[in-house]
């Protein structure tokens, strides 16, 4: 039930953007032509869906303020003609063959609140990809099976973003570092990847067991390892991998605290056996200094004592 009812939160998002972007006032005059293949209309949305495209179109009006890609050939999203774009709100380029991003990528589309980069071939998200877009309200990365890695600040600038949807990728682990400290985020999809519940998914697990209201599939998002684990829910091995995490010690743990024992006693047996040898020698040294003191009053006095004798056989 709580699956069905995110998705239906995140159509009813997605008719609101849409209706936002639709109700706009439209701009009197638009700065270029329709592109080929596409259409346009009077309330600044373009759409080329499903028109075989290879490339990002060259000619779109400046207003758009709405822009839709999906199910064509794709291949790469070039910065220098969609940062033209200032006013785009909505962009949807699902199902292409985009295979990279960067922060370049958006560098100036600071009003989008809408972006589907589903059904790509996405490997990787670099750190601050999405920086530029301080109004994201809804970013869906689903369905990319190389994505494989998700970098740690990504989104730490997305302070607007509410809805994030990652699901069925190739990620078996996630930093969530930046994640739990966005204010607005309150629906997260995470099923449909291998995840591995060992300590590097410890916080992720831990966070989907405490607020799980925030994952709209908590009850399909499994372990697919490792063995003991597999199968699991997320939400079930939070406090197991944080107990297993920072109690057991692995056999490397071992070998480093025995071996840190071991040359704390080596250092502590020669220090002890150089101190005790600088001991001997002090007191040996004491010994000879007062031998020689002693020797020499002793002279002193037996000559002191025959001058003395000497004194009464002298005649006055």
């Amino acid at each position: 039930m709580r699956f069905s009812r995110g998705r239906s939160a995140q159509s009813l998002w997605l008719v609101f953007l849409r209706a936002f972007v639709m109700g706009a006032a439209p701009t009197p005059a638009l700065t270029a032509e329709c592109p080929n293949r596409c259409s346009c209309d009077n309330q600044l949305a373009v759409q080329c869906v499903g028109q075989d495209l290879t490339y990002f179109p060259p000619d779109f009006p400046l207003a758009t303020r709405q822009l839709l890609l999906s199910n064509n050939r794709i291949a790469e999203l070039p910065a220098v003609i969609l940062n033209y774009l200032s006013d785009l709100v909505f962009l949807d380029c699902s199902n292409n063959t985009l295979s990279e991003i960067s922060e370049s990528t958006f560098g100036n589309l600071r009003k989008l609140a809408y972006l589907d980069l589903s059904f790509n071939a996405l490997a990787q998200i670099d750190g601050r990809t999405f920086g530029p877009l301080v109004s994201l309200v809804m970013l869906k990365l689903t369905d990319n099976l190389g994505l494989s890695e998700i970098h740690p600040d990504a989104l730490s600038e997305n302070t607007a973003l509410q809805v994030l949807d990652v699901s069925r990728n190739n990620l078996t682990s996630l930093n969530i570092s930046s994640l739990i400290l966005l204010p607005s985020l309150r629906s997260i999809a995470l099923s449909g990847n291998p995840w591995r519940c060992d300590c590097d998914t410890e916080d992720l697990c831990l966070w989907m067991q405490i607020e799980g209201s925030r994952f709209q599939d908590e009850g399909k998002t499994v372990c697919q390892g490792p063995p003991d684990m597999e199968g699991r829910w997320l939400s079930e091995v939070g406090m197991q991998l944080r107990t297993d995490c920072h109690q057991r010690l692995g056999y490397q743990d071992y070998i480093f605290l025995t071996s840190v024992g071991f040359l704390i006693f080596s250092a502590g047996t020669v220090s002890a056996w150089v101190m005790g040898v600088l001991m001997v020698l002090y007191e040996r040294y004491n010994k000879n200094a007062n031998g020689h003191e002693d020797e020499d009053e002793e002279e002193g006095g037996v000559t002191h004592g025959n001058g003395d004798l000497s004194k009464p056989g002298v005649k006055v």
